[in-house]
């Protein structure tokens, strides 16, 4: 992302209203490529694309094989998946940096833009911090505590937050407390009006 000229946000949808619509939310302040399909988006990625918003049910290459292809590729651009999948215990080894459950609105959309390219200044431990952070917060958006409580990878997920919060407490001289992220997220999860 170079300063002059606007950060690059690919958006992977099969469905183009859909994607029409993202694209006409975001293209006052974004450069806006769009693809049809996960191959499409592959050909499309390159190092100029600072955020992809990536559905994760599409026909062909899924948003899941789509991701995975992304970090295994040179690729530093930040990627949010944009899904009406519910989410499971699965997204854990998901390397995604955001999860956005359709219906979305057009703030949601901006704020977690914004939110993605902030986050891609961060350092490699910041940036796993608070993605770990939102896996945490969508889990607990959506599971019971019954089923938090026997979830081992659940237990493994916050044992490694409380771990990176306190590395960067060190670090940092103090992470802001993780509570309001997660209230946030869960706010906008949610679909609650601010």
């Amino acid at each position: 992302m170079s300063g002059s000229e606007p950060p690059v946000v690919l958006i992977v949808e099969d469905e183009p209203d859909v994607a029409e619509t993202y694209n006409l939310w975001l293209q006052d302040e974004y450069e806006v490529r769009m693809a049809e399909s996960g191959s499409e988006a592959l050909e499309m990625l390159d190092e100029s694309v600072d955020v992809v918003l990536l559905d994760r049910m599409m026909p062909g290459l899924s948003g899941d094989e789509v991701l995975e292809r992304i970090r295994g590729s040179e690729s530093s651009c930040r990627v949010a998946m944009v899904t009406a999948v519910e989410p499971d215990f699965d997204i854990l080894e998901m390397g995604f940096d955001s999860y956005l459950t359709k219906p979305i609105r057009s703030d949601e959309l901006h704020d977690t833009v914004s939110n993605l390219l902030e986050r891609s200044t961060y350092d490699g431990l910041l940036q796993e911090y608070y993605s770990l952070v939102e896996k945490q917060a969508t889990l607990e958006a959506t599971k019971s505590h019954a089923e938090l409580a026997e979830s081992d990878e659940y237990q493994q997920l916050s044992t490694r937050v409380d771990d990176l919060n306190d590395e960067l407490s060190e670090t940092l001289g103090g992470v802001e407390d993780d509570e309001d992220f997660i209230a946030t997220l869960r706010e906008l999860s949610n679909g609650d009006e601010h």
